[in-house]
């Protein structure tokens, strides 16, 4: 895997807070013992803050902006398709996620035969089974309500692709190159998410789940995924599960 390049793709809607802490955590992690360079984008989504400001900030950052806010999936989308790199990693920019864990997925796909490494936030005991895992997932500053839509999505992912991810909706995802290149992708929002689930599973791909850190942060915080979305996420799983 000698010169590889993993590119870190960064969606971004009004996130000035959490943006330049999270550059520097991205910009800071070593990757040299994997002979793999970043390559970073951030994706500003039509915010109304200082967000995309911050991010042109920081030198070797690519940066793009989005004239209105489109939507995450149209942002990654966007990040997707100026990637250079033979990997590509989404991650929010909220600050949920620690770079960190960039070191055991990045290790996960260089190690297994797989297309996907999704950063699981309920994945608590790797060794012991599905229901164990379900049942002690729940980060303690989670609400029920997010915990409990993440998890039936888990269930309506199950139900149309064949695949139980223990997080299905993580927004810590690396991917092989070609498993997202080859992609049409369509989504603008959310659902996004669950598009590219579908269509690996209608790809009879492998998705591999590696346990994350997690630090939530409310609505007032900035949270912004709600109610719809998991309706939305509903109708993806059912409009994707064919890849057309």
């Amino acid at each position: 895997m000698e010169g590889s390049i993993l590119s870190v793709v960064i969606p971004a809607y009004n996130e000035e807070k959490y943006i330049g802490p999270l550059l520097q955590k991205v910009a800071a992690l070593d990757l040299s013992r994997y002979a793999i360079a970043k390559e970073i984008i951030v994706v500003d989504d039509g915010s109304s803050d200082r967000t995309a400001e911050i991010a042109g900030s920081f030198e070797g950052i690519v940066l793009k902006r989005l004239p209105r806010n489109r939507g995450k999936g149209e942002a990654v989308r966007t990040g997707v398709e100026c990637a250079a790199g033979d990997y590509l990693m989404i991650q929010d920019a909220d600050l949920e996620y620690d770079p960190r864990d960039y070191i055991p997925m990045i290790e996960a796909i260089l190690r297994d035969d797989v297309d996907a490494v999704y950063g699981s936030r309920y994945l608590k005991y790797p060794r012991r089974g599905k229901l164990v895992n379900l049942l002690t997932g729940k980060h303690p500053q989670q609400s029920w309500f997010a915990y409990l839509g993440g998890q039936s999505l888990s269930f309506v992912a199950w139900f149309y692709t064949g695949f139980y991810l223990t997080d299905t909706v993580t927004a810590l995802k690396l991917f092989r190159r070609g498993t997202l290149v080859n992609m049409r992708l369509e989504s603008s929002g959310f659902e996004l998410d669950h598009e590219i689930t579908a269509k690996i599973s209608a790809r009879k791909g492998r998705i591999k789940e590696v346990r994350v850190r997690y630090y939530p942060r409310s609505r007032e915080e900035g949270k912004k995924i709600g109610l719809k979305d998991w309706f939305i996420g509903v109708r993806a799983y059912s409009r994707y599960r064919q890849d057309h």
